[in-house]
């Protein structure tokens, strides 16, 4: 089952959350509903992808499967789970903007990343034009909060940042434009829970949050 994109009202401000989600966790709904808040977005969407070209084929659970994932653990009415980068064919973030603002171009998108991502978001292909490209704002995570703060994306994007009282600008503040999102940091992992699982004889991972 494909899952589909709402439609939007011109001048909604829509989060975009990438990643696997290999599971969705409770981490992911935390972080979103603190983005929600603090940018005062109308939407999120968690953008599942159908396989994140940084990371390895093996132990990633199906599409589908993953997309089941992101259902259970978002349940909330304003975060929408899709898999429009499956219907877009893109599989790099760079062109699934650009393919977004072209079908959506009365939208205010938002892109939301971790500060675990933030460290390493220069390894992403044309990083440069996705901070071109939309607004970015980078939400704390447990070891790496004060690194993306001193990140090598940071100190490109410096001129450009606003500073966290001013978060709620930032959906309508044209990129290159950045912000630090304040708030507590969640201890949940993926990765972990994967670990986890498996020491302890279980499946990798369930659907259940």
């Amino acid at each position: 089952m494909r899952t589909a994109t709402p439609a939007l009202m011109p001048g909604m401000k829509v989060g975009l959350l990438g990643g696997s989600f290999n599971p969705a966790h409770e981490g992911h709904r935390h972080l979103s509903l603190m983005a929600m808040e603090k940018l005062q977005l109308h939407r999120i969407w968690w953008l599942v992808s159908p396989q994140n070209p940084l990371k390895d084929k093996a132990g990633m659970a199906s599409l589908e499967a993953r997309l089941a994932s992101a259902r259970a653990a978002a349940d909330h009415p304003r975060i929408c789970v899709t898999d429009i980068e499956r219907r877009l064919g893109t599989a790099y973030t760079a062109d699934t903007l650009k393919a977004l603002r072209a079908r959506y171009p009365h939208i205010h998108f938002v892109w939301l990343m971790g500060a675990d991502n933030m460290v390493q978001f220069p390894k992403w292909r044309d990083w440069k034009t996705i901070a071109r490209t939309v607004p970015i704002a980078v939400y704390p995570r447990p070891g790496f909060t004060m690194k993306a703060r001193l990140s090598k994306a940071a100190q490109y994007l410096a001129p450009y940042r606003l500073e966290s009282a001013d978060a709620a600008l930032l959906p309508l503040v044209k990129a290159p434009a950045l912000t630090f999102i304040e708030g507590p940091e969640h201890p949940a992992s993926a990765t972990e829970i994967r670990a986890a699982r498996a020491r302890s004889g279980q499946p990798a991972w369930t659907t259940s949050r």
